[in-house]
């Protein structure tokens, strides 16, 4: 893999770029709201219980003429690992507090990615349209954080808007640019792509879709990249709106289809020069993580593999320790990401949350096979069984439980494992006592 970067560019051959913008903070503070205002579009109404549920990268262009692209993260607590990549792709981070509420658990949780990936902070106070917003209340508790706004001597943006009025909007906008224009953001167009996967799926017509985010060079129709452990000839390249576009610049958002599988959010896309380069890279990188995880870590590449990592497991709990295992399929793989680390974060000193397989797509026979050997329910995210897997299912009494929002799904396994837990044994104070003597009796021993 050296020299799959290719060279560093040489100052001449910068050009200017759009900034790549991360809308982060905690759920229901109105992240998508607002950035639905920005692009005047209907974003929050296609999204389960107006949660975001995964990332979603969209560019904006203002009525000056520049362009900004964003990456709208999920606020859920769960989808923490999905936030972490976004902050690493960024340039700049829109911390989004709601007046009302304030600083929460998952807004600080946005802070420290977004110092972490040593990206700016700008500050959006949202719903000051509100009657009990504190906007002021705001800017004082996020100095617990070490974010000091410019009001309060600090070299923190903090702009105050309204999603639902459409107020501020042209005032962040206006810091976003100034901002851009400080860091000197510039990236060389005219040589081979890359740039990062920020979401990833599988889809029943068009195959394996990825969101790219093209951080250098130009990427093509045509173009032979590989993306993690996957590789494909572009067949397609659709903007966020849906349309074809014939190539993505730097700092563009784009949907890639022609890879032959879904690879992970965060993997590098990288332009190669011919279909044997692709194939040598993809075939080494599997290569190494196979040797790396051993063969009873492989996955759910084959149910003999999957069933022989069962048995070895099976044995490991002891000690009367239980174990819940489950299925997970989900629409998009970092859903699937975060709901397997939701569900192996609910174990406890007694019961284990285990789960088998966590993929990408539609729930198939050969998933509800491996259901029955692992005795686990299947649980669904945003995908439907296909009728051979459902009648299987039901023949078989393997129970599939489908969910569009995580917070249901995670309340429910909660439920589940809080069931396998001994009941806990207290003891009642009736009162104090105290031997006096003890008689040795013969027949009935010794008596106090």
């Amino acid at each position: 893999e050296i020299g799959l970067e290719g060279k560093e560019d040489i100052d001449d051959h910068l050009e200017p770029r759009p900034p790549v913008v991360t809308v982060m903070g905690h759920v229901d503070h109105g992240k998508t709201s607002l950035l639905d205002a920005l692009r005047q579009t209907d974003v929050v109404s296609g999204e389960a219980g107006g949660i975001t549920q995964h990332i979603g990268a969209y560019q904006v262009q203002l009525k000056t003429g520049e362009r900004i692209t964003f990456l709208d993260t999920p606020g859920h607590a769960a989808f923490s690992s999905m936030r972490a990549r976004g902050a690493n792709a960024t340039d700049i981070v829109i911390l989004v507090v709601a007046a009302d509420d304030g600083v929460m658990p998952q807004t600080i949780e946005a802070i420290q990615h977004a110092k972490a990936a040593g990206a700016p902070i700008i500050v959006a106070v949202n719903k000051i349209d509100k009657h009990d917003a504190k906007p002021e209340n705001v800017l004082t508790q996020l100095l617990q954080y070490d974010v000091q706004v410019e009001a309060m001597g600090g070299q923190t943006p903090a702009v105050f808007v309204s999603a639902l009025k459409k107020t501020g909007l042209d005032e962040l906008t206006a810091t976003i640019s100034a901002l851009a224009e400080i860091l000197e953001l510039k990236a060389n167009p005219d040589r081979d792509a890359d740039g990062v996967v920020i979401e990833s799926k599988l889809d029943k017509g068009r195959g394996s879709v990825a969101t790219v985010l093209v951080k250098r060079g130009t990427l093509k129709r045509g173009d032979i990249v590989v993306a993690g452990g996957q590789w494909g000839r572009v067949k397609a390249l659709n903007n966020e709106r849906g349309q074809q576009v014939e190539d993505a610049r730097p700092a563009t958002p784009v949907e890639v289809l022609g890879l032959d599988g879904a690879p992970d959010p965060g993997d590098q896309v990288v332009v190669v020069d011919s279909e044997a380069r692709a194939r040598e890279i993809t075939d080494y990188r599997l290569r190494t993580k196979r040797n790396k995880s051993g063969p009873a870590a492989r996955g759910g590449t084959s149910l003999d593999q999957m069933l022989a990592r069962l048995k070895e497991g099976g044995g490991a709990a002891g000690g009367g320790l239980k174990e819940a295992v489950f299925l997970v399929k989900g629409d998009v793989q970092g859903s699937v990401e975060a709901i397997t680390q939701s569900l192996e974060k609910l174990s406890t000193d007694e019961v284990r949350a285990r789960v088998v397989l966590g993929a990408v797509g539609g729930i198939s026979e050969s998933d509800v096979q491996l259901a029955i050997s692992a005795s686990a329910p299947i649980i669904a995210f945003n995908v439907r069984a296909n009728k051979q897997a459902r009648d299987l299912a039901e023949r078989e009494g393997v129970e599939i439980r489908y969910y569009s929002i995580i917070y249901n799904l995670i309340d429910d396994v909660k439920n589940t494992l809080s069931g396998m837990l001994a009941p806990e044994r207290r003891e009642t104070f009736l009162g104090y006592a105290e031997i006096l003597q003890i008689f040795n009796i013969s027949k009935a021993g010794k008596v106090a």
